[in-house]
C-alpha cells in the first residue's frame, strides 16, 4: 500500500494537504487541467515543486510556522508517546493533525537554503545531484526527506537506505534565500540513483613478487 505524508507543525498540529497546492499540467493536444500534487513521499520531494515550496514560505522568517518544530508526518509512522508515561498512544502525528490544515501561497522564487536552528547545520538545493541526467530539474529536495517519519514503510517512499533520512525530524527548520553565517553546511546528496550517493568501492590490487630472470 502508498504511504501519504503530511507536513506538520507540531507545536500548531496544523499540517498542508498536498491536494490542496494545484499546478497546471497541459497534455500533448494543448489541453491544460489543474492538478494538485502527489501525497506520496516521492511524488512530491523535488526542487521545483510547488507544493514543497508553498510549505517553505511557512517556515521562512514571518512564515506561520517559523520556529515551530517541522515533520514530514507518514501515516505508517510510529504511533505518538505519551508525555506523562512515556508510553505509545493509538494514533501517530499524521492521524493527530486531521483536518486542522492550512493552505500556503506558491512563492515565486525557490528557497534556496535550509537552515536547522537547533544543529546549526544548513543544505543547498542548488547543489542536489540530478535525478536524471536526462530531464534536467529533477533533484530530489531535501527538506521532505530530513523531516520525514515513517518511510521505508509504504509504496512511493524514498528507496534504499540513507543515513541522513529523518535526522532533522522534529527539529526547527528555517527556509531563506540568503546563505546562514555560523552554520555548517551539509551534502545529503539524496538520490535514488545508486551510483551517485554510494561512493565506488576501492578494489585492492593484489600485490606481486617480482620473478627473478634467470640468465
Amino acid at each position: 500500500m502508498g504511504q501519504y505524508y503530511f507536513p506538520v507543525s507540531i507545536e500548531k498540529k496544523q499540517h498542508v494537504y498536498s491536494h490542496d497546492i494545484k499546478y497546471t499540467y497541459k497534455r500533448d493536444d494543448g489541453q491544460t487541467f489543474e492538478m494538485g500534487n502527489g501525497l506520496k513521499l516521492m511524488e512530491h520531494s523535488y526542487v521545483r515543486n510547488d507544493f514543497v515550496n508553498a510549505v517553505a514560505t511557512l517556515i521562512a522568517i514571518g512564515g506561520a510556522w517559523h520556529g515551530d518544530r517541522i515533520v514530514w508526518a507518514g501515516d505508517y509512522a510510529d504511533p505518538e508517546r505519551s508525555a506523562k508515561t512515556g508510553r505509545p498512544l493509538k494514533r501517530n502525528l499524521y492521524d493527530i493533525v486531521g483536518d486542522n490544515k492550512i493552505i500556503p501561497a506558491i512563492p515565486k522564487k525557490i528557497y534556496r537554503y535550509f537552515l536547522n536552528l537547533d544543529t546549526k547545520e544548513f543544505v543547498d538545493v542548488t547543489k542536489c545531484p540530478e535525478e536524471d541526467p536526462n530531464q534536467l530539474g529533477w533533484n530530489i529536495h531535501p527538506l521532505p526527506l530530513l523531516t520525514c517519519e515513517g518511510n521505508g514503510r509504504g509504496g512511493g517512499d524514498f528507496h534504499g537506505e540513507h543515513p541522513m533520512i529523518g535526522k532533522w525530524a522534529r527539529n526547527r527548520i528555517e527556509a531563506s534565500y540568503t546563505k546562514p553565517k555560523g552554520a555548517t553546511e551539509i551534502f545529503p546528496n539524496f538520490t535514488e540513483r545508486n551510483e551517485v550517493y554510494f561512493a565506488p568501492k576501492k578494489v585492492k590490487k593484489a600485490k606481486t613478487k617480482a620473478k627473478a630472470v634467470v640468465s
